[in-house]
Formats: structure tokens, C-alpha cells, sequence
């Protein structure tokens, strides 16, 4: 019986490293503007987007269907570009115990870069299937983000 896993999803962009990076350790109200699968963002507690003791409440759509969760900062690393969120509440808390969400902005040697999305997660229940379709989704909202930063 396994309850715990991680899985993990890297997407090259077209955008810098810095600027990728940029918009979810700053500027991570603007991605419901980037993304069309993000319905809608707001500010839940708290005054800041980017500290841990803020919360926010998130809509957004996976496989056709409307999911909604609240977030919470757990770490910014800006040498590393690496955010750690954790999602929690809506859709989340029915399936998951713990749900962790990792986000590395990589700068590859050839001077292009990638997004690497991690999730970190406990099931309540053996018989719920690991979190893949949230894979897919940060995989098209990364190719949707990284349009809207190449052209800006």
C-alpha cells in the first residue's frame, strides 16, 4: 500500500530563465492572465502574494472539469530559482493528505531554460491515483505562460 509518492514534469521555454522565474516569485497574481486554464486568482489572506503567511485561492480547469484549492508560499529560493507552494483545501484535501508543489526555472548550458514542476504528495486512500493530471496542466500552462512572456 502506497500512499506517498513524487512525480515530476520538465517543459522547455523560449523565455529566459530570469523572466519564467520572475512571474511566479513576483508577479504570481498576473498568471491567471497568462494561462487560460487559470479562471481566477485571488488573494485569500494576508496582504503579500509572495510570503508563506498569505493565501490564496485558485480556479482552474484539468480535463475539462472546473478544480478549485488555496496556496500558501513555502519557500522562495532566488539563487536556485526554485518556489515551494503548498496546496491545500477545494478539490485538494478530498484526495490528498499532503500536496506540495515544487517549481525549478532551470538555465540549460546552451543558454536556453526549462521549468521543472514537482509534486510531492500523500493519498488518503490507496485506491486514489497520483495527482497526473495536475502533470499535464502545469505542462500546458507552462507552454501558455511561456508564449505570453516571449511576446511581452
Amino acid at each position: 500500500m502506497v500512499l506517498a509518492g513524487k512525480i515530476s514534469t520538465e517543459v522547455g521555454v523560449r523565455a529566459s530563465a530570469d523572466k519564467f522565474f520572475h512571474l511566479f516569485s513576483k508577479k504570481l497574481h498576473d498568471v491567471q492572465n497568462h494561462c487560460e486554464r487559470v479562471h481566477e486568482t485571488i488573494l485569500h489572506e494576508g496582504d503579500d502574494w509572495h510570503v508563506s503567511d498569505s493565501v490564496k485561492q485558485w480556479t482552474y480547469v484539468i480535463d475539462g472539469k472546473v478544480h478549485t484549492c488555496k496556496e500558501s508560499v513555502e519557500e522562495i529560493d532566488e539563487e536556485n530559482k526554485k518556489l515551494t507552494f503548498k496546496l491545500f483545501g477545494g478539490d485538494i484535501d478530498e484526495h490528498y493528505k499532503i500536496f506540495k508543489l515544487i517549481i525549478e526555472v532551470i538555465d540549460k548550458a546552451d543558454g536556453s531554460a526549462s521549468v521543472k514542476w514537482t509534486i510531492e504528495y500523500e493519498k488518503i486512500h490507496e485506491d486514489y491515483d497520483p495527482p497526473n493530471g495536475y502533470m499535464d496542466y502545469f505542462a500546458k500552462c507552462t507552454k501558455d505562460m511561456d508564449a505570453h512572456l516571449v511576446n511581452a
